[in-house]
């Protein structure tokens, strides 16, 4: 089964912080699994070695203007996390020497593309979770695929504030934060315990690395102002609207503090 996923154009709207671009929340299939539509165009194609992942195809997406549907789809998460996005953190990376044998947490996984591009890129101590079973077979389909089968890939639930995730060096989240703050049930207790569960994740010091379509910087360090301190804001592409100027998605780096 091949996947192939085209991406929308952000959408803009007035915020009293400026202007932001407002993620939309896919239905079924992708808010289930943390999903939100991107900003940016983005192809990803996978040979699944499953057949009966394709014969499990579902009739669910996102509306039609927000992702054009090429091919089958299978049941699972799509892309979240354009191919620039994901660039931007891996050159961030690579910039701040961030060690290969650093543990590394993929929050939200998804289909496990950044798994991929980590581990292409020498990172051996490599984890993705997901709360969804299909995400997660799935993104270990596609590891295999890659022959990155020694990527680890669990089904957690991150707000379920268990303790069980502990000591990783780098957390880095493409779009859960977003998902969890945009549910209309339980946003500010969600937002606490992904925020509880975070500091629970990472070491003292260690990293975290956001990417938002939802959120400006400013509302991002408000958000995290408790247990985190500001690091930096990685550069993304800047657009016009009505007279102010404002960012597609936001990027930034928290240290965790004691």
């Amino acid at each position: 089964m091949m996947i192939a996923v085209k991406v929308c154009e952000p959408r803009t709207e007035a915020s009293p912080s400026g202007l932001r671009a407002a993620g939309r929340p896919c239905s079924n299939t992708l808010a289930e699994t943390g999903g939100n539509c991107p900003t940016s165009l983005t192809r990803f194609s996978y040979s699944l070695l499953s057949s009966s992942s394709s014969s499990s195809s579902s009739s669910s997406s996102c509306p039609a203007a927000c992702l054009s549907r090429e091919s089958e789809l299978d049941p699972s998460p799509f892309p979240r996390f354009g191919e620039e996005s994901m660039d931007r953190v891996l050159r961030w990376m690579e910039k701040e020497e961030i060690p290969e044998d650093a543990a590394i947490l993929d929050i939200g996984t998804g289909n496990g593309v950044l798994l991929v591009e980590l581990a292409k890129s020498g990172y051996t101590n490599l984890t993705g979770i997901d709360y969804s079973a299909a995400s997660v077979k799935l993104a270990r389909s596609v590891l295999q695929t890659e022959d990155f089968s020694n990527v680890e890939v669990k089904e957690v639930d991150f707000l379920s504030c268990s303790g069980e995730l502990s000591d990783f060096d780098v957390c880095i989240d493409k779009g859960t934060f977003d998902a969890i703050s945009l549910n209309p049930e339980n946003t500010e207790e969600g937002k606490a315990c992904y925020i509880q569960s975070l500091r629970g994740a990472l070491k003292e010091e260690g990293l975290f690395v956001i990417t938002s379509c939802n959120w400006t910087k400013e509302q991002l360090l408000q958000m995290f102002s408790q247990g985190f301190d500001f690091v930096k804001e990685l550069p993304t592409p800047r657009f016009q609207f009505g007279g102010k100027t404002g960012n597609s998605v936001t990027a930034i780096i928290f240290k965790r503090l004691h």
